[in-house]
């Protein structure tokens, strides 16, 4: 139990000879003296030995560090054969690398820090068949004596610099110096994560928020976690809301899935009884579960903790302002738990392996090192107010579930009785059609009930809820779709925003019946103050409630609030994902179901009078055009008018009915392949007509026999789907794949997921990946919802963590749904139709999803209607949404231009910004816009300076054009080759009038002209007092004067002063546009 001394003479050496040689006189021996303790460059190490054989000596230099240990960093050894049983001295040069005894400079950028060097020898016989040439591990085996040291290492910042003998360049040297001699700190970091900070509405489907954590960077942290892979120390704490329990086996609350698509430790879901289910990873690579005794508390918030100390887990529930402990349970394991949270992700909710809960989650921390006691966690709910709004909503509304469930239920008994009791006849019948609904007027309703609820009892009294489903849960939220249906068909008056304070309640009684449409109505109004006293509290809470609810409109307003950080939401573009997906997920099922109130998404400018004029209904002349000549056989025609039909686009209601028939009609009688295969996918389908596989196939074929790779593309599909036929599907999709098909690319990349293509080992992640992308650039949904997947997780090399692009693909599908694009047809409707009101409702309930097209056109009518968005919106109409508008992907140029204008001049509350002003022209420019060239080229006329970074951005390189002029001639040209007119243009204008200005400039200032111009006006004033004098000596007698000489004749200037600092003074403008406008 010896410890050796730092670099002194040391005689630790170990015997280690056979017993039978033990009787000798000379022993074997090895020790060291270390003339330096401390490790250097080039270490002087003395080496004393004794062999009694002929034996080989090995020395070698052993480090250690933080992350690796037992690294050789120096070798020698030499043999001895002649200088037998006497003692020999050699002297040897250890030398080390440069990273172990330098610090960092230009040549050395990642010394290491080393905490052991050990400097060990030893000997070795040649009678053991021991040579130079044996590898050095092999050699210790038949050691005969061996002796070790440890050496003092050098901290890094305690090291001298190394003299490279290389002069480094002036400027490299003076970068060097800046730094050279700073202590580089460790950047704070904890062990304490925040997975969620703000309330997440979970609506119990398979959409949740991905997580994913990181290795520390700071080495102690990074190597205690290492260290834990089989000991797991850490603490979980989160806030819960729960409304229910599950309806499947189990629902997920936060669990970790590995890089191989297994669930890991933790693992924490929710029974279908209220209980947590806790799953962990073994070492030996099996799973264990255990499953709490308690069951959790339902609408009411609490904090579930649960902690892991090796393999004891300490679960707690507390509830309560004082969050008085609730349940608590300790569950303790002999097995060894593999824990390793950076070798996948975590999710919170629920996800594409198993449903989330429905409810809300509050605050998540993390606390990745520690095991904590509940009362050492600090997870404090800070959105308390929006918490207890939540409480307060679920509490009103059992009530008014209750007040309806009690009423329905009273109503349809009484009509049973009634029925039984009446005699059937024609008058009773047409009475019961035609007349006013039956009510129950005698319904014991107590007066503070009345008072509580009095547009509840009054849509319910003249309801019929005979017809109402008898199932209880349904029949509520069919009488809130009836109250809504109410409140919006006074929503749809002439005077409509008038009438929102009135309707309101109704909406209220709606949105607690289920009905979530409702919801977001409400929303949308205390957002933006319509008609109503603004109220962001409000406005989250109905915005969550509906998300809860699964409304798509709700689901996407939380997306986008959460992607830009807006309106109080902070930004957070994992949760933002949460939200899009889920719309993602169901807008290609939408799609396919065309059920409820749905409608293509078009994009359609207000601003672009050319789509406007072809829009119609179905009396208007553009369909009846299309109709006379689809009768005529025209197959153009013919799909163009199916796809309106079907779809619902350009302004005609949708009628799949209407549609198959033209499908059918130009199928069979034209020979054009488009109409051929779209009708043989309606019948493959079955929507709305039977479905006729027979005739589908035939049609298929004949269309892919004429080169269509959408049809080529659907045999593959019909092999797969029907036959089971997996080689010959895929012989299909290659070839469709290879006409430019994304449907073929995205069955490829489904084949290749599934492990079933044809030759393939088995699954191939990385190919699917590739074959979905490449659909997903093609416009194919469902390749683009993987693509976001993977840019979530960052489970594939070829995809990695991109949280923000994954926000960006998922919210290009979700705002394909059908159901907004009928908030977009009604307003587009009610704006052609001159009803104001009603368009401004529509359209602004679009644009608080974020769909960029229901913006710019929302802040068209504002600026069209003043005196409307005046009264009504409680807030700036016009800045606010073109500000929207301009940080989307996909915004237009004359969004860029009109913010611009509004940093320019200012706008109401806003202050003026000629900075944000510049970027927002150079933008417009960089989209082509001509206009962004020509204001911006008026601002530098105005005195104003274009910073660097915006000409860069316009690819203007400032050492070819130092100068203004330069810069103004670079614009003017752009904006000239930009411009869409053909004859002259202000662009063209301003080019013109700038080298005309450049040109009389440059005339001013020659030397020549200004000699000649002064000569000239000598001689001009000269003769001009002469003419004078002969004018006046004719006219009078002559008189002796005397005439002085003129003085200022040899003195006289040109008439215009030279042009200098031209652009510094008031220069003349355009005339055809003075101003930057929009």
């Amino acid at each position: 139990n010896f410890v050796p001394s730092l670099g002194r003479q040391t005689s630790l050496t170990t015997s280690v000879i056979p017993r039978e040689e033990q009787s000798m006189t000379y022993e074997d021996f090895i020790y060291f003296t270390v003339f330096e303790g401390r490790v250097r460059n080039v270490s002087e190490v003395s080496v004393e030995y004794l062999c009694s054989q002929p034996c080989v000596v090995n020395v070698e230099a052993v480090v250690s560090s933080e992350f690796r240990s037992s690294i050789p960093v120096y070798k020698k050894r030499w043999k001895n054969e002649k200088h037998l049983h006497t003692s020999r001295t050699q002297i040897v040069h250890v030398k080390f690398p440069s990273i172990m005894v330098y610090r960092d400079d230009y040549f050395i950028r990642h010394s290491i820090s080393v905490s052991a060097v050990i400097l060990r020898a030893w000997i070795t016989h040649r009678y053991s068949g021991t040579d130079l040439n044996v590898k050095w591990e092999e050699n210790l085996p038949h050691t005969v004596a061996k002796n070790y040291t440890l050496l003092q290492t050098v901290p890094p910042f305690e090291r001298p610099f190394k003299d490279h003998q290389v002069c480094l360049g002036w400027n490299m040297g003076y970068i060097w110096k800046l730094w050279a001699n700073k202590i580089p700190q460790c950047p704070l970091e904890n062990d304490v994560v925040a997975f969620l900070d703000f309330p997440y509405a979970s609506s119990g489907e398979n959409t949740g928020i991905v997580k994913k954590l990181w290795r520390f960077q700071n080495r102690e942290l990074e190597a205690t976690r290492c260290q834990r892979t089989d000991y797991p120390v850490f603490t979980v704490s989160l806030w819960l809301y729960l409304l229910h329990y599950c309806k499947a086996n189990l629902c997920g609350v936060l669990y970790f899935v590995d890089s191989n698509e297994m669930y890991g430790t933790p693992s924490v879901f929710l029974t279908e009884e209220g209980h947590l289910h806790i799953q962990m990873h073994l070492v030996q690579g099996e799973d264990l579960a255990v499953k709490t005794k308690f069951t959790v508390p339902l609408k009411e918030w609490f904090r579930l903790d649960i902690s892991f100390t090796g393999g004891q887990i300490v679960i707690t529930i507390s509830t309560g302002q004082d969050l008085k402990s609730y349940h608590n349970q300790t569950i303790s394991f002999y097995e060894d738990f593999h824990y390793n949270d950076t070798a996948g992700y975590f999710i919170i909710g629920g996800s594409r392996y198993v449903a989330g809960i429905e409810g809300f989650f509050g605050p998540l921390k993390y606390y990745r090192l520690r095991s904590l006691h509940p009362t050492q966690i600090l997870n404090p709910f800070l959105e308390k107010q929006l918490a207890e709004q939540i409480e307060l909503y679920y509490e009103r509304c059992a009530e008014v579930q209750e007040i309806i469930s009690s009423y329905a239920s009273t109503v349809q008994l009484g009509g049973e009785r009634q029925e039984a009791c009446d005699l059937r006849n024609s008058y009773l019948d047409l009475r019961h059609k035609y007349g006013r609904p039956a009510t129950c007027r005698a319904f014991p309703w107590e007066k503070g009930l009345k008072d509580k609820h009095p547009s509840l009892l009054q849509a319910l009294l003249d309801m019929d809820l005979l017809t109402v489903s008898r199932n209880q849960n349904e029949s509520v939220l069919e009488i809130g779709g009836r109250i809504f249906e109410k409140a919006v068909k006074r929503l749809s008056r002439v005077d409509g925003l008038h009438q929102i304070s009135s309707v309101i309640p109704f909406l209220m009684d709606s949105s607690c019946c289920g009905y979530h449409k409702a919801s977001y109505y409400l929303a949308v109004f205390y957002e933006t103050g319509l008609n109503v006293p603004r109220d962001p509290l409000q406005g989250m809470l109905y915005s969550l409630v509906g998300g809860q609810g699964s409304e798509r409109l709700s689901s996407m307003n939380l997306g986008y609030k959460h992607y830009q950080g807006i309106d109080n939401y902070p930004m957070d573009w994992e949760l933002s994902y949460a939200y899009y997906s889920s719309i993602a997920m169901k807008t290609p099922l939408d799609q396919h179901t065309l059920q409820g109130d749905q409608a293509y998404v078009e994009t359609i400018r207000l601003k672009d009078d050319e789509i406007l004029k072809v829009q119609t209904k179905e009396d208007g002349d553009v369909f009846m055009w299309l109709k006379h000549e689809a009768t005529r056989g025209n197959a153009a025609a013919q799909q163009r008018l199916a796809q309106m039909l079907f779809w619902g686009q350009q302004g005609v209601a949708k009628n799949p009915e209407a549609a198959i028939e033209w499908y059918a009609k130009g199928a069979l009688e034209t020979e054009d392949p488009a109409l051929i295969y779209d009708y043989a996918i309606v019948l493959f389908k079955g929507q709305g007509v039977k479905k006729n596989r027979r005739l589908a196939l035939e049609l298929m074929k004949k269309a892919a026999s004429k080169g269509l790779h959408q049809a080529v593309n659907g045999l593959g599909w019909y092999y797969h789907k029907f036959k089971k036929n997996y080689a010959k599907a895929a012989k299909y999709w290659l070839k469709a794949e290879e006409m430019g098909n994304p449907d073929a690319s995205y069955n490829l990349g489904v084949l290749h997921l599934d492990g079933i293509f044809p030759g393939a080992p088995g699954r191939n992640l990385t190919l699917a990946g590739e074959y979905f992308h490449k659909a997903a650039q093609g416009g194919h949904i469902e390749g683009t919802l993987w693509c976001s997947l993977y840019y979530i997780t960052g489970n594939l090399e070829t995809f990695p963590r991109d949280p923000e692009k994954a926000v960006v693909w998922a919210k290009h599908v979700a705002e394909k749904n059908g159901y907004l694009g009928h908030v977009l047809r009604r307003a587009l409707n009610a704006y052609l139709e001159g009803f104001w009101h009603e368009a401004l409702l529509y359209y602004v309930l679009a644009a608080e999803t974020g769909i960029e097209v229901s913006q710019t056109n929302l802040a068209h009518i504002c600026e069209e209607r003043p005196d409307l968005a005046g009264r009504y919106l409680g807030v700036n109409c016009v800045w606010r949404y073109y500000n929207f508008s301009v940080f989307q992907i996909d915004a237009p140029s004359f969004a860029y231009l009109k913010m611009g204008d509004l940093y320019y001049y200012g706008h109401q509350n806003q202050s003026q910004d000629l900075e944000l002003s510049v970027q927002m022209y150079a933008q417009a420019a960089l989209d082509g816009d001509s206009q962004g060239f020509f204001n911006l080229a008026l601002l530098i006329e105005e005195g104003a300076k274009i910073p660097h970074h915006i000409l860069d951005f316009l690819e203007i390189d400032p050492t070819l054009h130092s100068s203004n002029i330069s810069i103004l001639r670079e614009l003017y040209e752009r904006c000239w080759s930009h411009s869409t007119e053909e004859s002259f243009s202000p662009c063209s204008l301003a080019w013109l009038y700038l080298h005309l200005r450049l040109i009389w400039g440059a005339v001013l200032h020659s030397a020549l002209i200004y000699f000649l111009g002064t000569f000239l006006l000598s001689i001009l004033i000269a003769g001009t007092v002469q003419y004078i004098q002969s004018v006046s000596a004719s006219s009078s007698p002559p008189v002796p004067a005397r005439v002085s000489p003129d003085t200022t004749a040899s003195t006289a200037a040109p008439a215009v002063t030279p042009a200098t600092g031209a652009l510094d003074q008031d220069q003349p403008t355009v005339t055809s546009n003075t101003e930057p406008r929009g």
